[in-house]
């Protein structure tokens, strides 16, 4: 059996009784994801994943993915008229996302955690609770085109440039993209809302959540909650000058230039470098935040990789614009890539994503520069 010839709200040739797995995360954008499953001729089983604790902060989980939101979700799928489970990841919530988004601030990196979660918790063990379940299909909100490229599958931006969701799925398994769905892809989002309102879904006004789903407040207030303060120096990168003092590499990121409390505060200064190892953090002028290319590692690829061309559109953050690179080296653990025009504060720990147009090539996380430093 293939998979269909396209996942859009409309099929041509809607499927006959196709089971798939919709995760559900009483959100708007998986609400409608459910309904237009449903009315494409799907099976459509609702999921939403647990990753909130039991000892839970009342402030914690609170914007999505927590209690509240996993009774929206079963509303929603009562009124969507399928059924509904309620999937306990707890444990591979916190050893794949939590651990590793403090310990990379421990180690001067800025993590992407949804980046993470997509690729090990949903895209990954939600495909195998899929299977479980007897579903060929998983299906979710993300704001991604499925392409049916002949023989293969292609993920491409969606048709919302402001809502595109590509950049968090460079991780995919490769061979998941049979299985994987996105009937939002082609909406705009107020379109998505609109068929919500049609339909009478409770979600339809509810708000967007902007945070990180774990993290109550201030991502500097969690992480000082899991780190302990340890003090240091600032230094300026051009000649080793102590120039300031902080309480702790985790606290700082690439190109910030406000609250470091530099001892000649009338300087404009960016953060350029981060060294745990001896807690220093290392300021300097604009130029010396200016990366001219980048090294990225744990790459994941959706194309072969003599498929890759030699010039990409790489994307640094996920509210920024690619921009045109030349791929100097790609292999199975890593590319390097130099950029067509420097570019600012690129952070390790955060992602470069590939492009060819719209479509995604896959990517890997940022490697710091290999610096050199003042002697100490």
């Amino acid at each position: 059996m293939t998979a269909p010839t396209i996942a859009t709200t409309n099929p041509t040739t809607p499927p006959t009784g196709e089971r798939v797995l919709c995760a559900m995360s009483g959100g708007v954008d998986s609400s409608v994801t459910a309904a237009l499953l449903k009315d494409a001729g799907y099976h459509v089983v609702g999921a939403m994943m647990r990753f909130w604790p039991d000892d839970k902060r009342t402030d914690t989980f609170d914007s999505c993915c927590s209690p509240d939101a996993a009774y929206e979700a079963r509303r929603v799928a009562e009124q969507v008229g399928v059924p509904f489970y309620l999937l306990d990841y707890r444990e591979q919530f916190q050893r794949h996302i939590v651990g590793p988004f403090i310990e990379e601030y421990a180690h001067g990196r800025t993590p992407n955690p949804c980046v993470n979660c997509n690729t090990k918790v949903k895209f990954d063990e939600l495909v195998k609770k899929a299977k479980m379940l007897g579903c060929r299909y998983v299906a979710t909100g993300h704001y991604v085109k499925r392409v049916d490229n002949g023989e293969r599958v292609e993920f491409h931006r969606g048709d919302d440039p402001r809502k595109d969701q590509t950049y968090f799925l460079w991780g995919t398994p490769r061979d998941a993209l049979p299985y994987i769905l996105f009937p939002v892809g082609e909406l705009e989002k107020p379109r998505v809302r609109e068929i919500a309102e049609e339909r009478g879904l409770l979600t339809a006004r509810k708000p967007e959540s902007q945070n990180i789903c774990f993290v109550p407040g201030k991502v500097q207030d969690f992480v000082a909650e899991h780190l302990p303060q340890a003090t240091g120096f600032i230094r300026e990168i051009a000649t080793g000058e102590i120039v300031g003092d902080h309480l702790g590499t985790q606290f700082y990121t690439l190109g910030q230039k406000r609250g470091m409390g530099l001892y000649q505060s009338h300087k404009v200064r960016h953060i350029v470098h981060l060294d745990p190892a001896t807690n220093t953090v290392w300021v300097g002028d604009y130029d010396d935040c200016l990366w001219s290319g980048l090294r990225a590692s744990e790459a994941n690829y959706l194309c072969d990789l003599a498929e890759l061309p030699q010039e990409v559109e790489v994307q640094v953050r996920y509210r920024t614009k690619p921009v045109r690179a030349t791929v100097l080296r790609a292999d199975e653990h890593g590319f390097e890539l130099q950029f067509h025009e420097p570019q600012f504060a690129v952070a390790p720990g955060q992602s470069a994503v590939l492009y060819s147009g719209p479509r995604l090539l896959g990517g890997g996380l940022i490697n710091d520069h290999a610096r050199h430093l003042p002697a100490l």
